[in-house]
């Protein structure tokens, strides 16, 4: 009686806040589909605390009884909607349990991975972390019925986790007359089979909440009907469920374990969140203000966004430049058949000991909203790809580094320690976008469009006479790949040593100040990360004539004196030139490729080559500081590119005026 009592009151609570959900079930066209109906807990809590408790602590009876509900509920909504013509009660509804806001974020009933216990058994659990492997969808038998051959009674027998899903068969009659049936001699009602599509997937405790030492746990989760394939690897999730075991793999000689399972009720997936919502209507209208105020002096304005990259380390103007033109990328360009060119660029630091490099990618993969950072010595080239996992008998893929960071930034530091076939397997990902795997039998074609951030030692002392490929040991077709090589020597420079010494002391002092200032002066982190987003989204630049005359001309030149560095001058350097341009375009917050955006993009390929075809006063990237006016300083260099590049006739006011910020 209890539970009829329950399911009316269930029933009662949906008609009175979900209403407008069922309604738009019942007019869904398709009656085979699952359908979820999401009620948030802490609505119920409100609503009705003895219902909330009943469903906390009993999920395994209660839920069941909930989806029941809703199918009722639906039946009494139908009969209001007589009207409509395709209108249905569905029977695969299922009532999705929301718990943010509730009380239930609290640590018992939200533990970390690692700390599941047993007595979390039974009770509506919620865990978070990232995907680590997602299997293939399969099809499992929902429930048989079963008849009596005494009394003809009919039940449901549903299938048990413990038992990997198998349906036992009944071993007496629960038929509840008054005579007591003893039978123990059952047939199977043939005619209606129920199947439910299943997934396992596997969630491992994000680094970040780990206590000292400890090794991130991992536990497997089931996902069913319409939660299956919501979410893939590489994805943070927060899903509440009910723990259950289930017996493990029998295996000759293995002893038999009980291994924790959750069986997932309502998935959630985060990084939504963190790449989507991120910009509220506020944060644009500082952006635009912000470009208002450094209408005159737009370089001033740009050089204040990059001294919020990465602020613990002084100067390396060059440096913060190149990451934040990497990170902001180009525009992806698809031609009429079809072929694609990569809009993301590549950045690779060469540098001595002690420059600041690994500080780079810390923070680059900070401001990504998706990133994974490896180091070249432990990763192979089945990590860095995909690996073929034998699972439960049959073989399945395991996303490696490149496909987790999909559609975000692959870090890799100490490249060149990484062993030559296993460096072999980035090209593809890093031109094409895309993993061509054929393994155990498996083959297909993943989707990588990531970024490529490495950072390299050079082999011994750097030689600038020797070109970039033996100093680096990385081979010519790699190089070419990178949109930006930067080279950071550690010369012995004293006016340098003292300069950054002072920076460091003062870091050190102030670390306890909270410097939340305006966007004139420093940029927050959170900011920066927001802005870079937000440009990426919104600004698709268009290059106008006067850029494109500048970075051909500057092209040509380089085919023609490329002795040295025959490996960076290929056409790959010309699509480099053209996605950095695009890329500073939309760190100036516009949508049209000017003369200054052509011309950054040559000082950006410039610093990284060697020996220069052009500026032969680039100097040492490692010792490149934010300039006091940097729209004059940007005049001289206009002006001595544009002599370089022969185009003083074709841009006279530039040469006469001393150089013109807007062109």
């Amino acid at each position: 009686m209890e539970g009829n009592v329950h399911s009316k009151e269930l029933a009662a609570y949906l008609l009175s806040q979900h209403s407008e959900q069922l309604s738009s079930i019942i007019l869904a066209t398709d009656p085979r589909l699952h359908y979820s109906v999401y009620v948030d807990f802490a609505e119920i809590m409100d609503d009705n605390p003895a219902l909330s408790q009943f469903i906390f602590a009993k999920p395994t009876k209660y839920l069941p009884l909930f989806n029941e509900a809703a199918v009722w509920a639906q039946k009494v909504i139908l009969a209001d909607l007589k009207q409509c013509e395709n209108a249905s009660v569905k029977d695969n509804v299922h009532v999705r349990i929301n718990i943010s806001g509730s009380p239930l974020e609290c640590p018992e009933t939200f533990p970390s991975i690692g700390r599941v216990r047993v007595k979390h058994r039974g009770i509506l659990l919620t865990i978070k972390g990232t995907v680590i492997r997602s299997g293939a969808v399969k099809m499992i038998e929902g429930e048989r019925i079963y008849e009596c051959r005494r009394c003809k009674h009919r039940f449901k027998v549903y299938p048990e986790v413990e038992t990997r899903n198998s349906i036992p068969k009944p071993i007496f009659c629960p038929s509840q007359r008054s005579v007591i049936c003893e039978s123990t001699s059952f047939q199977l009602v043939e005619d209606n089979k129920i199947c439910h599509d299943y997934q396992e997937i596997k969630i491992q405790e994000s680094t970040q909440v780990l206590g000292v030492g400890a090794i991130p746990r991992s536990v497997p989760v089931i996902l069913k009907d319409d939660l299956v394939d919501m979410v893939k690897a590489g994805d943070d999730v927060i899903v509440t469920g009910i723990l259950t075991a289930k017996w493990s793999t029998d295996l000759k000689d293995v002893r038999c374990d009980l291994d924790p399972v959750l069986i997932a009720n309502h998935v959630r997936r985060m990084n939504e969140l963190k790449s989507e919502i991120d910009i509220p209507d506020d944060a644009v209208l500082k952006f635009k203000q912000f470009w208002t105020e450094f209408k005159d002096t737009p370089l001033k304005g740009r050089n204040a966004i990059l001294q919020g990259i990465c602020p613990q380390v002084f100067g390396l103007f060059t440096v913060k430049l190149a990451v934040a033109l990497t990170l902001i990328g180009g525009v992806q360009h698809v031609d009429a058949s079809g072929t694609k060119v990569r809009g993301e660029s590549h950045l690779l630091l060469v540098g001595d000991p002690g420059t600041g490099k690994s500080q780079f990618l810390k923070f680059a993969a900070k401001l990504s909203n998706r990133s994974v950072i490896t180091t070249g010595l432990g990763s192979t080239s089945a990590g860095l790809t995909v690996t073929a996992v034998k699972d439960g008998g049959e073989w399945m893929l395991e996303a490696g580094a490149l496909v987790l960071a999909d559609g975000g930034l692959c870090c890799i530091d100490e490249f060149d320690s990484m062993r030559e076939h296993d460096r072999a397997t980035i090209h593809e990902a890093m031109e094409q976008q895309t993993i061509s795997v054929a393994k155990a039998g498996l083959v297909t074609t993943l989707s990588t469009r990531t970024i490529v951030f490495g950072a390299t030692n050079p082999k011994g002392h750097y030689d600038p006479e020797q070109p970039l490929s033996v100093n680096t040991t990385l081979s010519g077709p790699l190089l070419s790949r990178f949109d930006i090589v930067l080279v950071l020597l550690d010369t012995k420079n004293p006016d340098w040593d003292a300069v950054v010494s002072s920076h460091i002391l003062a870091e050190a002092e102030t670390k306890n100040h909270n410097y939340e200032e305006d966007l004139g002066t420093i940029w927050p982190l959170s900011m920066l990360r927001r802005y870079i987003q937000f440009v990426k989204r919104y600004f698709r630049p268009v290059l106008t004539k006067e850029a494109e005359k500048v970075i051909s001309s500057y092209y040509q030149l380089q085919r023609r004196s490329a002795t040295q560095n025959a490996a960076r001058t290929t056409v790959r350097m010309l699509e480099s030139l053209i996605r950095l341009a695009q890329a500073h375009a939309r760190l100036m917050f516009r949508n049209e490729v000017r003369r200054l955006d052509a011309i950054t993009a040559i000082l950006c390929i410039e610093s990284s080559m060697t020996t220069s075809a052009i500026v032969d006063s680039m100097g040492n990237a490692l010792h490149s500081n934010f300039a006091e006016n940097p729209d004059q300083e940007y005049a001289k260099q206009e002006r001595l590119i544009l002599e370089r590049l022969h185009l003083q006739d074709e841009f006279p006011e530039v040469i006469s005026t001393g150089g013109s910020i807007c062109g």
